[in-house]
């Protein structure tokens, strides 16, 4: 006696598995320069690490005699890998299965991926190609009822996201739950001209009068540049390399602390350029990424969200080895004042870093809150509040560097400033709590007014206030604890997170993570 025959019965139904969607559909796909779904795990994961869950989930048809007519697989391919080394679980659309949509999906291989990820404490990577949600009206037709609805999983999904990193590359066209599972991770990428995200497609929003293409609707240029994703790409190999890359700055789970590596890069180096790189006009602006690279490892800096909010610059780094969050005000970008988008991208970043107790390195250059009809409009000051309280809830020690500019209330955000202060400031720093500019012409609009040389009387005031706005008075007061050497910048950050590292400890955050 022997189990032979169901083990031959159980290959058959893995090659099954393989051939997805049939040969017609996956060369639709490849039609459409889309790789497969088992071509992307292939490719993102370590070779030979991937162990499939669920292989041979899907929908069977019988004869009469109880044999398998027909197979079709549910349209995800779910397991754990390693990435780098390191621990993850995989759950991948497969798009040559009724285009992801639910009617061809099991939601409970989902739940289990999300399931897993969390309770044993391991990335979650998801590659999202198709709806993943409702369906198609054509699914009535077998179960002929509608339905209240309601979103399996998604509790999972929000209590996975308070425990370990969840990333979504977007590789096709992500309609509803498709596009949820995206903007719910901690980091999102699109690849151009190959990946969409909507709400609903193009034939929902044409029947609501809307003529728009995919592309229109939802491509790339539309959701980087309002925050939906976080990073586009050219090919699905950079999108796996983005993945890889930003994992390997987090820790597996917020129980761990992130990696240190072994530094790449001197300690005590001091950037000649520092000295002069911010103009001594205090008008003209400068590159903050320039700034960045001065001071952190050399080639470890790795930008997050570059198409929006783009007065202020966020992303990943190594300092000594040890990674940290970055923030650095864009004076390019009306002079790196906080819009509505700016703010969110704050919100958004601090909570990354606190979630993974990264510690915050800020490149302060913020003139304030975006003043006028078009900020307020966009409803500046309500998502500069949450910034500021993102700023005030993180748990993380931050080292702030002004830079520049610091006035109002978007300036004082640069840290929690009712804990200590690890505060260095350059000697191009600008502060208080309103430009002088503007500033003195409505504080002596009356004497401006009555003077016989209004100019001279303005000049005269201009002066008076330069003076007393130097950095060095407010040192005076220790109002700045300490005015540094630009050049001094990556010693003394190397100190800072040395000092940081002693402090940080892992565990779950009172706060949880906003998407």
């Amino acid at each position: 006696m022997s189990w032979e025959k169901s083990i031959e019965e159980l290959r058959r139904r893995e090659r099954l598995a393989e051939k997805m969607g049939g040969d017609e559909p996956v060369e639709r796909q490849r039609g459409r320069g889309k790789l497969t779904v088992r071509e992307r795990v292939a490719f993102l994961a370590d070779p030979g690490s991937f162990h499939e869950i669920g292989k041979i989930a899907g929908r069977a048809t019988y004869t009469s005699d109880d044999e398998m007519e027909s197979f079709l697989p549910a349209s995800s391919v779910t397991g754990r890998a390693t990435l780098d080394g390191r621990p993850t679980v995989i759950l991948a659309d497969d798009f040559t299965v009724r285009g992801g949509a639910s009617d061809a999906s099991i939601w409970q291989k989902m739940v289990q991926m999300i399931k897993m990820a969390a309770e044993y404490r391991m990335p979650l990577v998801q590659m999202i190609d198709g709806t993943g949600g409702g369906g198609s009206v054509k699914s009535l037709e077998k179960d002929p009822r509608t339905y209240i609805p309601e979103t399996p999983g998604w509790n999972e999904i929000v209590h996975g996201m308070t425990q370990v990193p969840f990333v979504s590359l977007a590789l096709g066209p992500c309609a509803g739950m498709g596009a949820g599972r995206v903007a719910a991770s901690h980091f999102s990428v699109m690849v151009k001209e190959l990946s969409q995200v909507f709400v609903a497609g193009p034939p929902v929003a044409i029947a609501l009068g809307e003529n728009v293409t995919k592309e229109e609707l939802g491509g790339w240029k539309i959701q980087a540049q309002n925050g939906t994703v976080d990073n586009v790409v050219d090919t699905e190999a950079d999108a796996f390399i983005a993945a890889r890359r930003f994992l390997s700055y987090l820790p597996p789970s917020v129980h761990d602390l992130p990696e240190r590596v072994a530094p790449a890069d001197h300690p005590d180096r001091k950037e000649e350029s520092l000295l002069s790189i911010v103009p001594t006009d205090g008008k003209t602006p400068y590159k903050p990424r320039k700034i960045i690279d001065a001071t952190v490892d050399h080639g470890s800096f790795f930008e997050i969200g570059k198409e929006w909010g783009r007065g202020i610059v966020t992303g990943l780094a190594r300092i000594d080895g040890y990674p940290v969050g970055i923030l650095a005000g864009d004076p390019f970008f009306l002079d790196g004042a906080w819009t509505a988008d700016v703010c969110d991208k704050v919100t958004r970043h601090m909570d990354l870093c606190s979630m993974f107790h990264l510690p915050v390195i800020h490149f302060v250059d913020c003139p304030g809150f975006a003043v006028g009809v078009k900020a307020e409009t966009a409803g500046v000051t309500r998502a500069g509040v949450r910034a500021m309280t993102a700023v005030y809830q993180a748990d993380v020690p931050v080292c702030s560097v002004v830079i520049r500019k610091a006035y109002g209330l978007a300036g004082s955000a640069m840290m929690n400033q009712s804990k200590t202060k690890w505060r260095y400031c350059w000697p191009s720093g600008d502060w208080g709590s309103l430009p002088m500019a503007g500033g003195i012409e409505a504080a002596f609009r009356k004497e401006l007014a009555e003077a016989e040389d209004p100019d001279a009387l303005k000049e005269q005031l201009y002066r008076k206030f330069e003076a007393i706005r130097s950095p060095f008075r407010t040192a005076e007061s220790f109002l700045a604890e300490e005015i540094i050497d630009p050049r001094d910048t990556r010693p003394l950050l190397v100190d800072f997170i040395h000092h940081a590292w002693r402090v940080l400890e892992p565990g779950e955050r009172k706060v949880g993570y906003r998407p």
